[in-house]
This record gives structure tokens, C-alpha cells and sequence, in this order.
């Protein structure tokens, strides 16, 4: 069953850090929002996108106004919040808005540094999560797919993010502000994901060559290590390497802080004063916040990225003008499709309807013609379905070339009324087109 479209999310620009660090889904717990959400009769299908500037909901739901109050709970629950904490900071959009958003996020406009590629892999992931657990379907299964699309489509079309701008370079251009030359300075990287390995990267490139990775996992950070010259250190090892680094960037997928502020007075104690800068770049966050306030080390989070990229944006703006018409193209495109789900079955309805009348007049005259040749009988039936097709012909072009909304609707919905047409719910996989009675309900009580 299809429904209407709706995005409920927050992301850098309606809700703090400590806000988006309490609402994040990684990857267990997202499994589990998912599986409650698609466990209630108003949502069909969902998918969940969580990074460290964002967490989206993507719903498919034929009540938009209980599925909304659902996922409302379940997030404000998970993040032990009362639903009233979270009000301002959650965006709830539908039907294309829902679209345009997704698109959005996933060409790297709606980033906090416009044009950014990671968020493509992020998207990407999450929508192979969701199809891991079982909840996804005939709409976010193209809604996904195109979104992807769209990504690349604006990625090899526009200049937005041709400019190594990431998040990772502006938190080491944040270092060697503060540092000055990073050649000499020894560094040490928590964690093994994207972010930990686009900041290694950064790092080779201004010329660090003592990197340091630690991971939970010691394969992973060797791994990384190898890549850029580095060494791979123990997790157990941190404290006694937070006594030697000049430059900390911690990005793991923790669900809680792995470096507290007691641990890092002992530690600034040891290192007689000289300097310490540690970049946090996980959601949740990997440093207790409170570490500013040891002597000697300055902490830089998401929230400290986001101003420093805002007194930078300009340079994107004419490409990102450019993506984001792709972006409404694209949009346009997946809304045909999503009116295509409307006119396919009642075409189809509307032919058997006609095969079920010829059938069934021939049989109510089958008395009348006994004497003719069953070669005959066959001819009479090709010119009575031949009739029939000749009648359909025009309004069948009619529906199939109606690309206004309201003229698909109109068509759509007169034709059933009229010869009394059922279209049955669907039982789809991929890209087919599925049942209109949804679709046609959501914009009977939208309009």
C-alpha cells in the first residue's frame, strides 16, 4: 500500500549539538525506531538517515498526522526527551517537500559545508540499513534510488563540490590556526570511519607524517594507518598517547564519551603546559564538553565547525543555485512517477472492464448464432473487443498524457466513478506502479 509522503528530522540549523547528539540513530538503535515505527498500522514503509549534523525520519504513511505524533514519541523517547523539548527543533515536511529535502541532503546542499560528498555514502547507508530490516517499499525504494541519482547528477554537472572542502579540512585548518605548522606535531586519530579517514588524509596533506590511529576494532586502524604512513596503537593505549599528541580528532560511532574531563586534567598536568588541541567531530560526542576548561587544550566540536564554515560560504553559492535546480528537476521527475502510481491501475482497470463486457454480452447472445462456424464465432468476437479498444483508445491517451495534478485527478477519479472501476491494493516489489486508492484519498483530503 502506498500513502503520502512525510520527512520529520533536525539537523544543524534548528537544533544545538547537545539536542543532535540525543536524537541520533546509529546504527542498532535506528534498527529498533525503524522497526516500532513500521510496527504501526500509519506506517507502511521508513527509512532513517542519521549523521553527525542530522537525524531524518522518511516515512511512507496513509494517516500523516498519527504517524507524525508516532515518530514524535518513539524519537523523543529514545533521546529521553518529554515530545515538548523537541519542539522548534523538528522540521516535519510532506508530499514534495519531503522530496526536495531528501534530494537535497543527498547533492550536499543542506550541509553544513554545501557540496560535501560524504553525505552521499551516509544516505547510501542508510537507505541499505533499511532495506536490511524489511521496512522500505515501492516508494522510498525509488525515492532512494533517485535521490542517489540526484547526487550524482549534481555532483558531475555542477562545481558544488569539485573544492576539497570538508569537514575534516576545515577542522584541521582549525589546528593549523592555532598550532601554526602541522609537520612537526604528532597526531592521533580515534576512530576508523569516513570522517576519521578524510581527516588522516587532510592531515598527510599538510604534511603531517606521526599520525596515530586507534579503534575499537585494531584491524580497522591499521588499516587506516597503513594507508597514510601511520601507526596503529591499541584503544587500551589512549591515556598514555593523549600525554604525547599535539593534535586529538576523535570520530567514532560511540553512544557515549570516550575521553572525560578528569582523565584530561591528569593528563594537562603531565604535559607542562604545553598545548593540546582536540577536535571532536562524532554525534554523539566522543570529549566531554567540559575538557575546555583544562589549562592548556583547546576543544573544537561540530557546533565550532558550523561558525567557522559560516564565515565561508559564499564561495558555492552560484553552483549551489545551479544544483538546486537539478534538484527541482529531479523532484518534478519522481512526482510524475508518484502520479504514474494513480493512472497505471485505472488503465488497467479500465481495459478489463471492456473484456469483461464483451465477454460477457457474446455469452448472453450465444443463442443467437448457433448456426455460425466457430471460425465465424472467432471473427465476432475480435470485431466486438476491437470496438471496445477503438472506444478506450482516446480517453486511455487522455489519462496517460495528463501531467497536471489536478487534471490526473480529475481523470483518474471520473473514470472510476463512472464505470464503477476497482483497483485492487498492490502486492509490488521494486519499481512497479502500485494501487491509486491512497494516493487518490491523500489529495481528496489535501485539497
Amino acid at each position: 500500500m502506498t500513502g503520502e509522503l512525510l520527512a520529520l528530522g533536525a539537523n544543524h540549523k534548528t537544533a544545538p549539538l547537545p539536542l543532535r547528539e540525543k536524537l541520533a540513530l546509529p546504527d542498532g538503535r535506528a534498527a529498533r525506531v525503524l522497526a516500532e515505527l513500521v510496527d504501526h498500522e500509519a506506517v507502511h514503509e521508513a527509512v532513517a538517515i542519521s549523521t553527525c549534523n542530522r537525524t531524518e525520519l522518511y516515512l511512507v504513511t496513509a494517516d500523516p498526522v498519527e504517524a507524525e505524533n508516532l515518530a514524535l514519541g518513539i524519537l523523543s523517547r529514545q533521546a529521553g526527551l518529554r515530545p515538548t523539548e523537541l519542539l522548534g527543533a523538528i522540521y516535519s515536511l510532506r508530499g514534495s517537500a519531503a522530496v526536495e529535502q531528501l534530494f537535497a541532503v543527498t547533492a550536499g546542499l543542506d550541509s553544513m559545508i554545501v557540496g560535501e560528498a560524504e553525505v552521499q555514502g551516509q544516505v547510501k547507508h542508510s537507505y541499505e540499513r533499511a532495506l536490511v530490516e524489511g521496512v522500505t517499499g515501492p516508494v522510498t525504494n525509488r525515492l532512494f534510488r533517485d535521490a542517489l541519482g540526484t547526487g550524482k547528477r549534481v555532483r558531475s554537472e555542477t562545481g558544488v563540490s569539485r573544492s576539497s572542502v570538508s569537514v575534516s579540512s576545515v577542522a584541521v585548518k582549525l589546528a593549523a590556526d592555532f598550532l601554526g605548522d602541522l609537520s612537526d606535531r604528532r597526531v592521533l586519530v580515534i576512530g576508523a570511519g569516513e570522517n576519521a579517514e578524510l581527516t588522516a588524509r587532510a592531515l598527510r596533506d599538510r604534511g603531517v607524517e606521526a599520525l596515530f590511529v586507534a579503534n575499537r576494532r585494531y584491524d580497522r586502524a591499521l588499516g587506516l594507518a597503513q594507508r597514510y604512513g601511520g601507526r596503529a596503537i591499541a584503544f587500551d593505549s589512549l591515556p598514555g598517547e593523549l600525554e604525547h599528541a599535539d593534535i586529538v580528532v576523535s570520530s567514532t560511532g560511540a553512544p557515549h564519551q570516550i575521553v572525560g574531563r578528569e582523565e584530561l586534567e591528569f593528563v594537562a598536568a603531565s604535559r607542562m603546559g604545553r598545548p593540546l588541541v582536540m577536535i571532536d567531530l562524532a554525534v554523539p560526542r566522543d570529549i566531554e564538553p567540559g575538557v575546555r576548561d583544562c589549562p592548556g587544550i583547546a576543544l573544537y566540536d561540530m557546533d565550532d565547525l558550523q561558525a567557522e564554515v559560516a564565515r565561508n560560504l559564499s564561495g558555492r553559492q552560484a553552483e549551489a543555485e545551479e544544483a538546486r535546480a537539478i534538484v527541482r528537476e529531479e523532484v518534478a521527475r519522481f512526482e510524475d512517477w508518484l502520479d504514474s502510481l494513480d493512472v497505471v491501475p485505472t488503465i488497467s482497470a479500465l481495459r478489463r472492464r471492456g473484456d469483461e463486457i464483451v465477454e460477457q454480452v457474446l455469452r448472453e447472445n450465444e443463442s443467437r448464432w448457433e448456426s455460425l462456424s466457430e471460425a465465424d464465432r472467432e471473427r465476432l468476437g475480435v470485431l466486438a473487443r476491437a470496438i471496445v479498444n477503438r472506444m478506450l483508445h482516446e480517453p486511455t491517451l487522455r489519462l496517460k498524457g495528463s501531467v497536471d495534478d489536478e487534471a490526473n485527478y480529475v481523470y483518474v477519479h471520473t473514470l472510476r466513478e463512472l464505470f464503477g472501476l476497482e483497483t485492487p491494493a498492490p502486492t509490488l516489489e521494486g519499481d512497479q506502479p502500485g494501487a491509486e486508492v491512497t494516493l487518490l484519498e491523500r489529495r481528496r483530503r489535501s485539497g
